[in-house]
């Protein structure tokens, strides 16, 4: 799939014609069951080729997506995480793109091992809510009161605003606001707010979110949470995936 039909939204770079940098994979994460949609992600395979945090700043800057991925060691795994505006210690969309691309079973994070499975269509990791960083929940009402809100609501801070779709079966309708500095207006898809909603409700959720993507959660006995979904390319860096 060339990037031209992809259906990625990205930031300021990433507008019709846009052509990622060499050596950079762009994914979609947690796309709907239709294959659409899914949260962009842009995957630099070789770290090397950005060494230091400003180089790798000034690309997801330039990329634009919620968050783009710095492979530093492919073997074990070892990953850095950023947005454009900061760097992250954990995330869920870019753990799940990242370990479908490169078919591993660990990433490496500052917050500690993340470990990855395949499952047919899905690709899940399993962490712990402890490492996301702070998020704010709010319930609404009603699935229509989500799907109306035209931009972020008033305040400060990331929220993530959901309604129950069908309570009986976890379907659940969510929206996220990153409300920070870095030019990203509304996450299609998140998986580290989905992981906190899942442990929050003590449940498995089945959640689509932003235009129709579609994030799965299953909590585990130890306290992880499991977060699921649809990977498909947008841009290939390299020719073929094997």
């Amino acid at each position: 799939m060339s990037a031209s039909d992809s259906e990625y939204d990205g930031g300021p770079g990433s507008g019709p014609g846009f052509d990622p940098p060499e050596g950079v994979d762009v994914l979609r994460v947690f796309c709907g069951p239709d294959g659409r949609y899914g949260n962009p992600l842009g995957v630099v395979r070789d770290g090397r080729s950005h060494p230091d945090e400003e180089s790798r700043q000034r690309l997801a800057r330039r990329l634009g997506f919620s968050e783009t991925v710095f492979v530093d060691d492919p073997e074990r795994g070892h990953v850095d995480i950023h947005t454009p505006g900061l760097r992250l210690p954990f995330a869920g969309h870019p753990l799940v793109g990242t370990a479908w691309l490169l078919d591993l079973e660990i990433l490496e994070l500052p917050v500690g091992d993340v470990f990855a499975r395949q499952d047919g269509e899905f690709t899940w990791i399993g962490a712990r809510p402890e490492w996301v960083p702070s998020r704010t929940l709010q319930r609404y009402a009603s699935v229509a009161e989500v799907e109306a809100l035209t931009g972020p609501p008033p305040g400060e801070g990331w929220l993530y605003v959901w309604a129950w779709e069908d309570e009986a079966a976890g379907r659940v309708r969510a929206r996220a606001f990153p409300r920070r500095a870095g030019g990203i207006v509304e996450d299609e898809a998140t998986g580290a707010a989905a992981l906190l909603l899942s442990a929050e409700l003590g449940r498995a959720l089945d959640i689509t979110q932003g235009r129709g993507s579609q994030i799965l959660t299953a909590p585990a006995p130890d306290g992880t949470v499991e977060i699921g979904g649809r990977v498909l390319w947008a841009h290939r860096a390299v020719p073929s995936r094997v």
